[in-house]
């Protein structure tokens, strides 16, 4: 019996010894792992209605290699990580999607953090398609598209977004429909242009003046936050003495951001800049920039519109706004987007273009936001003219409230409050 006990009382002792060694092995781990996550910020996003992503100007806050970071959400005793997406330019500039009120670490860690990219760009068939977990939100056609059998080819284009999903599949976009053939969903030419003496129609293209061209990508990008590209665009001169000729150049600058399972963001900037010394003048016309042909499911029975100066579809045509929301039933459930103008842009807040009632008799729907349609706009060679768009594609129906909302997150985004820093150079990994 003593032997037994003597046996038991060392196997006691041993077992104490194994677990209080393991413990040690962890808490040493445990220790490591925190030398290794050492803050590089605190940030706090200030408490907002916020619908999309927030970004900073991350070489502000560090000069670390991006793949040596990571990014904590600080809530209590509660620590999450946080997927981000850090995009590179002239600067770099990190994004998350936030929640207001909450902390967050920005921190320098000993190995990359792996997020699942869910928004994505493929290219396929023609077409640069961006999607979120399988599901498309938009199709930019970069190569050529034909108008249907038997019609005059001269309204062929490329360069245009079409389709435009809602979130649960709807086509929120239509391509030459028989009304208007020269209608390409979602695109951005000018009717009435002043080059070198002489004028031009980009949008009208049965006068076969000019059209709109794809030239080539610039660049694409994908995370686990936003998808997007960048693409070249050409305004060429068809009837010029000596052959084609580029007037402008144009840079769009495409961008995807996923929401929530009811509404996705979709940005969008044109940049335009003169293709030869010569100046460019986009006069005064009702149309004109960026437009956008709804989906054939819209008429005046089923659809609405309205806008932040609260006009609809009776009277909102000529006026100006910071937004204009449309929505309206469709085959499945209801869809809609608003579409909301930078405060910088050219004519703010900017004149629109609205279909009135009763168009082609059974009230057709399109928009169009035409800085130009009540004055001049002059651009000269060597600089660059800027407008900045953003949509907002939700299912059902928002208010005006909320709409008004989303374009303050738009035109004045939250600041991202950088609390406190800790220098951690790269020359330090």
């Amino acid at each position: 019996m003593l032997n037994d006990c003597f046996f038991n009382s060392r196997l006691t002792r041993l077992c104490v010894k194994r677990i209080a060694g393991m413990l040690f092995v962890i808490c040493s781990l445990a220790l490591y792992q925190d030398c290794l996550a050492q803050r590089v910020a605190t940030l706090r996003v200030p408490n907002t209605n916020a619908t999309g992503p927030v970004y900073i100007d991350l070489d502000q806050i560090s000069d670390l290699p991006d793949s040596l970071l990571s990014l904590t959400e600080v809530k209590g005793n509660n620590r999450t990580s946080v997927p981000f997406q850090v995009e590179h330019g002239y600067r770099r500039f990190i994004w998350w999607s936030p929640k207001s009120g909450v902390a967050y670490e920005l921190e320098k860690v000993s190995r990359p953090v792996d997020y699942n990219a869910d928004v994505l760009v493929k290219q396929e068939n023609g077409a640069m398609i961006v999607e979120n977990k399988d599901k498309p939100l938009l199709q930019y056609n970069y190569k050529t598209a034909y108008p249907p059998p038997g019609v005059d080819t001269v309204f062929k284009r490329s360069g245009f977004i079409h389709p435009l999903w809602s979130p649960s599949g709807n086509v929120l976009t239509r391509l030459s429909p028989p009304d208007h053939y020269h209608h390409f969903g979602l695109w951005n030419p000018w009717t009435k242009v002043l080059f070198e003496g002489k004028e031009v129609d980009f949008w009208n293209l049965v006068k076969k003046q000019g059209t709109v061209r794809f030239s080539s990508f610039l660049s694409r990008q994908q995370g686990p936050i936003f998808a997007g590209f960048r693409t070249l665009q050409k305004h060429v001169v068809l009837n010029d003495s000596a052959g084609e000729k580029t007037a402008l150049n144009e840079v769009w600058d495409v961008r995807a951001f996923p929401v929530n399972d009811k509404s996705w963001i979709l940005d969008f900037t044109s940049v335009l800049t003169c293709a030869t010394d010569s100046p460019v003048t986009l006069q005064e016309y009702r149309y004109g920039g960026f437009g956008f042909r709804a989906t054939e499911d819209w008429n005046d029975n089923n659809s609405k519109i309205l806008t932040s100066a609260n006009k609809t579809r009776k009277d909102a045509d000529a006026t100006a706004a910071r937004w204009c929301m449309i929505d309206g039933d469709m085959r499945k459930g209801h869809s809609g987007i608003l579409f909301m103008s930078y405060p910088s842009n050219y004519n703010y807040p900017e004149p629109m273009r609205v279909w009135p009632e009763k168009m082609n008799k059974r009230g057709d729907v399109f928009f169009s936001f035409s800085p130009t349609r009540n004055k001049d706009w002059p651009l000269q060679p060597g600089k660059s003219y800027v407008l900045k768009y953003r949509m907002l594609v939700y299912e059902g129906s928002i208010s005006a409230e909320q709409a008004e909302a989303a374009w303050k997150d738009f035109a004045h985004p939250p600041r991202v409050m950088v609390i406190n820093t800790v220098k951690n150079s790269s020359e330090d990994k």
